[in-house]
C-alpha cells in the first residue's frame, strides 16, 4: 500500500457523506484502492479536502519529504515518529493554513492562544482540539460527530452478512473531559472492496462507521497511543470541553 491509498481509504467515508472533497473522489479512491490505477487522480482529490492537505503538507514541510510519502500519510491517520517533534509554533502556522480553508478566525485565535505544551498533526487531535467539522461547517461539533470521525480500531470477532463485528472502545465525555471507554460490540457494514480478505482476530481501522484498513499490531498500538495523546492533550487545553 502506498501513501495515497492509505489517504484514499481513510477519506473515502466522508467524501461519501459529501463532508469532504470533490464530489467526484470516490470512484478515484476506489479504483486507487482496488486496481491501484486513478493514483493521480486520487492525490489531486486528496488535496482538495480542506482540513487534510495542510497537515499533510506541514508534517511533509518539517521533515524534507512529500504530502503522499507513506510514512507522512500514516503519521496524520495512525501516528508514527514525524509526530513528535511538532512545536506550538509549528501548530500555530497548520492553524493559520486551515484558517485560508475555513476555520473562522475566532476559532483561529481561540484555539492558537490555548495550545498544549506538544501539539501533533494528527487527525485525532484534530477532531477533539480543533473540532469536527470545524473547518467546513458540514459537521456539527457533537460527542457522537467526533466518536465517528476520529481514526478508530478494534479487533474483528465475527463475520456476517456484509458486516463485520469487532470489540472497539468509544469516546466518552465525563464532567468535561474526555476517554475512552472499555472496548465493547460494534457492528460495521463491510465492503470487500477496501477488504477483500478480513479474517478474525484482524485489527481494523475506522473512519465514519466504515472500516477502512486492516492494520498491524504496531499500527494498531501507534493509533491508540496517539489517540490517547490526543485525549490527554485537548483535556489539557481546553480545560472542560463543552460538546453536545
Amino acid at each position: 500500500m502506498n501513501g495515497i491509498q492509505l489517504g484514499a481509504r481513510f477519506s473515502l467515508a466522508t467524501n461519501r457523506l459529501r463532508y469532504c472533497g470533490p464530489a467526484d473522489a470516490e470512484g478515484h479512491f476506489l479504483r486507487a484502492i482496488s486496481e491501484g490505477t486513478d493514483l493521480e487522480a486520487s492525490a489531486n482529490a486528496l488535496l482538495q479536502f480542506e482540513a487534510l492537505a495542510p497537515y499533510l503538507r506541514a508534517i511533509a514541510a518539517k521533515h524534507g519529504r512529500m504530502p503522499f510519502d507513506f510514512d507522512v500519510v500514516e503519521a496524520y491517520w495512525i501516528g508514527n515518529d514525524l509526530l513528535d517533534s511538532f512545536t506550538q509554533d509549528d501548530f500555530r502556522a497548520i492553524l493559520a493554513e486551515l484558517g485560508k480553508h475555513g476555520l473562522p478566525r475566532s476559532i483561529v485565535a481561540r484555539l492558537s492562544s490555548r495550545l498544549p505544551d506538544h501539539p501533533f498533526p494528527h487527525h485525532a487531535f484534530h477532531v477533539m482540539f480543533v473540532g469536527v467539522g470545524a473547518v467546513t461547517g458540514k459537521v456539527e461539533t457533537t460527542l457522537e460527530n467526533m466518536e465517528k470521525c476520529r481514526p478508530g480500531w478494534g479487533r474483528v470477532d465475527h463475520l456476517e452478512d456484509g458486516r463485520v463485528v469487532i470489540g472497539k472502545s468509544r469516546l466518552l465525555l465525563d464532567e468535561g473531559r474526555l476517554r475512552l471507554g472499555e472496548p465493547e460490540r460494534s457492528v460495521h457494514p463491510l465492503d470487500s472492496r477496501l477488504l477483500p480478505e478480513v479474517s478474525l482476530g484482524d485489527w481494523v481501522a475506522l473512519h465514519w462507521g466504515l472500516p477502512v484498513a486492516l492494520v498491524t499490531g504496531t499500527q494498531r498500538d501507534r493509533l491508540e497511543t496517539y489517540t490517547s495523546r490526543a485525549i490527554e492533550a485537548t483535556n489539557r487545553a481546553l480545560a472542560e470541553l463543552r460538546v453536545r
